[in-house]
């Protein structure tokens, strides 16, 4: 018996809404007994950490291995008058399928927000490293908030996975049960933005040349042994009274900073006059780093991850600013043409908060000044690090009537409270709600698990949210998804892929 899925790709990642739909394809050689087909939707977040070492055992260190189950969907394909809820139930039922091929259509809508599930079977929870197996401890805190995109890029350490598994149930208990899984990645909608900027946020370093400074390429090049030419190679001290020439160097952005993937840098970089100088300013480097900060967590465990991203990087400009007949306090923007028409690159994924994983960017942006000369040892050359906490988006804008609907629930008492006419959740549990709504979106706050949960059966299908009841009528999204392209796991580097998946 051979099972396999294909699924219909009608774009380079699935985002939010959208219908996931594809077919199994089941060959069977010859005639036998099964009690069920089902095909399921999960998207999980996996995070593996060593705890620290232990007084008692210095040379061993206990892997902490935590896993949250956020998405699960079932759907019984085979026989349709089953439902998902009863096939643990009608285990060893048994019914015959004749030898031959079939095919059985499936779909499933992608929600919105996050209902991560308790993981109460220990089978599920248990992964092989070097052959010795490992145990995820049930997790007692989760994060309601926006699907997180697919996240890779630390293997074996962290990651956000997403895919479509088919399972053929046997009724006999000694014969395994032929299983199929289909990846797919992930981009979320983008949070509500604002209509407009409120200001600008702003990162700003100020730098005062000497102006009688001596240069040392004008004479004899230093020796070491020399310390004549050394001690003519220190500058002067500026005369008391003296007013030296300063200039501040800002790095803006609109307010609240926000980038989006596949996109370039809303920055303007301006140099200012802070006192008057006589002598000519180059721009002689340049260089523009997006840094994305991973916070990892495994349970006890905590760890901070770091990627870059260079967007722009430029040396031996020479590139003069302004001039020295400039008035003071006069701002001379720097071309833009230098970071522009170089957007963030598509593995960039968006800032999200899960419930083990968490990501967000800083930007930094390095300007070597020159004073009094272009040239390499005639000028007086600085660099000015400059940084700012910034935001990424998606780009794929959540339909207008989904923006209503998320501001209307933003005046809710209780966000993941459902109408009275919706079904109630199953556990009584109510959590701060921080998915998808103009209030709060992106916000995630972890909640414990009440002991109630701990009893309910392991990854059932939970009730839908406020957000995604609403979002279960609307069409999927019809607009600009740009491209996102997670970086693949190096050959040979350690993974999950030896999960024993329920």
């Amino acid at each position: 018996m051979n099972v396999s899925i294909a699924l219909e790709h009608p774009h380079e990642h699935y985002t939010n809404l959208d219908v996931i739909q594809g077919k199994v394809h089941l060959r069977v050689p010859n005639p036998t007994n099964i009690s069920s087909i089902v095909v399921k939707l999960e998207g999980e977040s996996r995070t593996r950490l060593l705890a620290p070492i232990h007084p008692n055992r210095p040379d061993k260190q206990r892997p902490v291995l935590e896993v949250h189950k956020f998405l699960y969907k079932t759907q019984v394909v085979w026989p349709t008058n089953v439902r998902p809820e009863d096939v643990g139930q009608n285990s060893r039922v048994a019914y015959t399928i004749n030898a031959g091929s079939f095919e059985y259509p499936f779909q499933f809508k992608l929600p919105l927000n996050t209902q991560c599930q308790q993981t109460n079977n220990p089978i599920s929870n248990v992964s092989f490293s070097n052959a010795i197996p490992e145990f995820a401890k049930t997790a007692t805190q989760h994060v309601k908030a926006t699907l997180p995109p697919s996240l890779t890029g630390f293997p074996g350490e962290a990651e956000i996975r997403y895919f479509v598994k088919v399972t053929v149930n046997r009724p006999q208990f000694f014969k395994e049960n032929p299983r199929a899984i289909a990846n797919f990645t992930l981009l979320p909608i983008e949070p509500p933005r604002p209509s407009t900027p409120d200001g600008e946020a702003y990162a700003r370093r100020q730098h005062e040349f000497l102006e009688n400074a001596v240069s040392v390429a004008a004479g004899k090049k230093p020796s070491f042994f020399d310390r004549k030419s050394s001690a003519a190679s220190i500058p002067p001290t500026p005369a008391s009274g003296s007013v030296q020439p300063r200039i501040a160097i800002d790095a803006r952005l609109p307010n609240p900073a926000i980038f989006t993937c596949n996109q370039d840098l809303p920055l303007r970089l301006l140099l200012k006059n802070v006192s008057a100088r006589t002598k000519n300013i180059y721009l002689q480097m340049l260089q523009i780093e997006l840094i994305g900060y991973t916070k990892v967590r495994a349970h006890e465990v905590a760890r901070n991850e770091s990627n870059s991203w260079i967007l722009c990087s430029f040396s031996n400009m020479a590139i003069p600013i302004g001039s020295p007949s400039d008035p003071i306090n006069t701002e001379v923007p720097i071309n833009p043409e230098y970071w522009s028409d170089k957007p963030i690159p598509n593995t960039v994924s968006p800032t999200f908060t899960a419930c083990n994983l968490a990501r967000t960017y800083e930007l930094e942006v390095r300007v070597g000044i020159g004073y009094g000369s272009y040239k390499h040892g005639e000028d007086q050359l600085i660099v000015l690090p400059l940084r700012l906490p910034v935001k990424v988006y998606s780009g794929i804008a959540p339909p207008k009537a989904l923006l209503e609907a998320g501001h209307n629930a933003a005046q809710a008492p209780s966000l993941n409270v459902p109408p009275p006419q919706m079904q109630a959740p199953h556990t009584p549990t109510t959590p701060t709600h921080a998915g998808f709504n103009s209030a709060n979106a992106f916000a995630g706050q972890a909640v414990p698990s009440p002991s109630q949960a701990q009893s309910a059966p392991a990854y059932e299908d939970a009730p839908p949210s406020y957000e995604d009841a609403i979002g279960q009528d609307l069409p999927p999204i019809n607009g600009y998804r740009g491209s996102y392209q997670p970086p693949p796991v190096p050959e040979g580097a350690p993974r999950f892929s030896d999960e024993k998946r329920r």
